[in-house]
């Protein structure tokens, strides 16, 4: 099971994995991506607010939220929210915190057979909190290349994640390798780094 827990472990660890980052060290890029680290930070944070809106609602959505999004550069994420210009490491760390702790608020607090649409398949709040958990550990990994720090999620927390949504995901593989091969990011003996995939977080 993915639980709020787990959501707040991986908004604790990415929060002290960037503490202390120097302001201008943001605009760097973030590994592989076209987008900067700060950007990337942004989309985490986008990522849990987006998920929280999809659980929140009364009435189960039908299709993604009417709010406004969008691109602050061209080429740059699509966004609802995004920290202070000029706010430094500071600002980003607290969008995070904020948005992670509103997400694990949410499925603490939804109905846990309750679904909520997704582009890849309607899910539950166990579904979402996983789907939160990945943004942070494998877009956390990005900003962490971006700005050469080191980066070592728990392999527990990483495996529960990557099992539950990627049922392809390779057998006797640490949790943060599996993860990291499920999402493109990395090849596996015998197994060549994914071109495309996408989870699947439809109930189990």
């Amino acid at each position: 099971m993915i639980t709020a827990e787990d959501v707040d472990e991986a908004v604790r660890f990415t929060i002290e994995a960037f503490e202390g980052t120097s302001a201008a060290a943001w605009e760097q890029r973030a590994g592989d991506l076209e987008w900067t680290c700060r950007e990337t930070v942004e989309h985490i944070a986008d990522c849990f607010f987006y998920y929280s809106a999809q659980l929140a609602q009364r009435t189960p959505p039908t299709s993604v939220p009417a709010f406004r999004r969008e691109a602050r550069r061209e080429g740059g994420p699509e966004s609802m929210i995004g920290a202070a210009p000029g706010g430094g490491t500071a600002a980003l760390l607290q969008l995070v915190e904020v948005c992670g702790t509103v997400l694990s608020s949410v499925v603490r607090t939804a109905r846990p057979s309750g679904l909520a649409f997704h582009l890849y398949g309607a899910s539950d709040p166990e579904g979402f909190a996983a789907m939160g958990v990945l943004e942070s550990l494998v877009h956390g990994k990005d900003v962490a290349d971006g700005l050469g720090i080191e980066w070592r999620p728990s392999d527990a927390l990483c495996e529960r994640v990557a099992r539950r949504l990627f049922p392809e995901m390779p057998a006797a593989t640490p949790g943060w390798q599996a993860l990291q091969w499920c999402t493109g990011r990395i090849a596996l003996p015998g197994l060549p780094r994914r071109v495309e995939w996408r989870w699947d977080g439809t109930p189990r």
